[in-house]
């Protein structure tokens, strides 16, 4: 095989000779060196890896963060570049999305400066810090419970007891239940959030309905892709849907709106709203109070009963208060209804009304 100099390899891949000592320097790349000169030569292999360095640059990737993909590369994993794509792609979004709220909340100052002769600063430094209040309440999201770890016996743990409420009595009929409410027609696209191992989404699938599905956890959506291969997969969280606006004609989230706290639950809305078209539906099913009280009675029940375990994971657990989403839905413009299926398990469905 030819081997090049690093003025020719730098011509070929349309990169500048120092940019290639600085990755070589970084370890990304290891040209052989000639021992009579300490000429650098490269082969098609260090081409590639140049290639593969530059198109990840080019997507915003750090030099720490290519290393590790191609020290893994090295070792036989490369269909692990996609998952990392995935991860990046995912961080772009996030910053997106924190992107637009920045923009609106200039938007608000610029509004202000306009409709007052001088600026009234406690009013933009009141704007400032719910901006702020937000960026961090995104930023706070994390994965506490472990779903990678999980995602091999997910469905299997599903015929366990749930925080007191008995999964394998109503399971499958909350499934069905948001797919009759949803009712979805043919050439309609929708998005589940939370998807998982796909159980929802596939109900879907099932009756012809192109859905894409949005996990933060890997494993679970390589769970996913093994049940349904044809369906889209994509990393992502509630906070941040890796998608553009007005995407979708429904979105739907089952036993995964607690994931997030009762603080994020109202920007998760606003993202669910964000990716769908302007007539665009939303269904969630979940465990939910009906209020504070509600909520006193059920941990009384509970510890009246010995389940100590189930008040455990409802203390890590963040139920929605059911007339605060009503409350979120009404002010932004939805028709709601509900039902209550059992205990704490609700479905909420929502139609925009304008």
């Amino acid at each position: 095989m030819e081997e090049m100099r690093i003025k020719d390899i730098a011509g070929k891949l349309n990169i500048s000779a120092r940019a290639i000592r600085f990755y070589e320097q970084k370890g990304l790349i290891s040209p052989r060196k000639q021992e009579e000169n300490r000429y650098r030569l490269f082969t098609e292999e260090d081409a590639w890896r140049l290639q593969t360095i530059i198109a990840l640059r080019e997507v915003g990737m750090s030099v720490k963060e290519i290393k590790k993909i191609l020290d893994e590369m090295n070792e036989g994993e490369r269909k692990n570049i996609s998952y990392y794509l995935e991860l990046q792609r995912a961080a772009i979004f996030a910053k997106w999305v924190e992107l637009k709220q920045m923009i609106t909340t200039i938007d608000q100052m610029i509004a202000i400066c306009k409709e007052k002769s001088a600026p009234d600063i406690e009013e933009m430094y009141r704007l400032s810090e719910g901006s702020k209040r937000l960026r961090e309440c995104r930023e706070s999201w994390y994965d506490r419970w472990n779903f990678d770890r999980r995602a091999m016996s997910y469905d299997s743990e599903l015929h366990h007891h749930h925080a007191g409420f008995d999964v394998r009595n109503h399971y499958k009929q909350v499934l069905d239940l948001t797919v009759k409410w949803v009712n979805p027609r043919i050439g309609e696209k929708g998005l589940d959030i939370g998807t998982g191992t796909g159980n929802l989404a596939g109900r879907f699938s099932d009756k012809g309905i192109s859905i894409a599905g949005v996990d933060q956890s890997r494993e679970m959506l390589a769970q996913c892709r093994s049940k349904y291969p044809k369906m889209e997969t994509k990393l992502g969280n509630f906070l941040a849907l890796p998608y553009v606006d007005s995407q979708f004609d429904f979105v739907v989230t089952s036993l995964a709106f607690h994931h997030i706290t009762n603080e994020q639950q109202p920007l998760a809305l606003e993202e669910m709203k964000r990716v769908l078209k302007p007539s665009g539906r939303i269904c969630i099913t979940d465990l939910m109070y009906e209020s504070i009280e509600d909520k006193e009675r059920y941990i009384k029940r509970l510890k009246q009963q010995g389940q100590e375990e189930a008040i455990h994971l409802m203390e890590n657990k963040h139920y929605a208060f059911l007339p605060d989403v009503l409350y979120w839905f009404e002010e932004n413009d939805y028709i709601t209804k509900h039902k209550r299926i059992d205990n704490l398990l609700y479905i909420v469905y929502a139609v925009p009304i304008r």
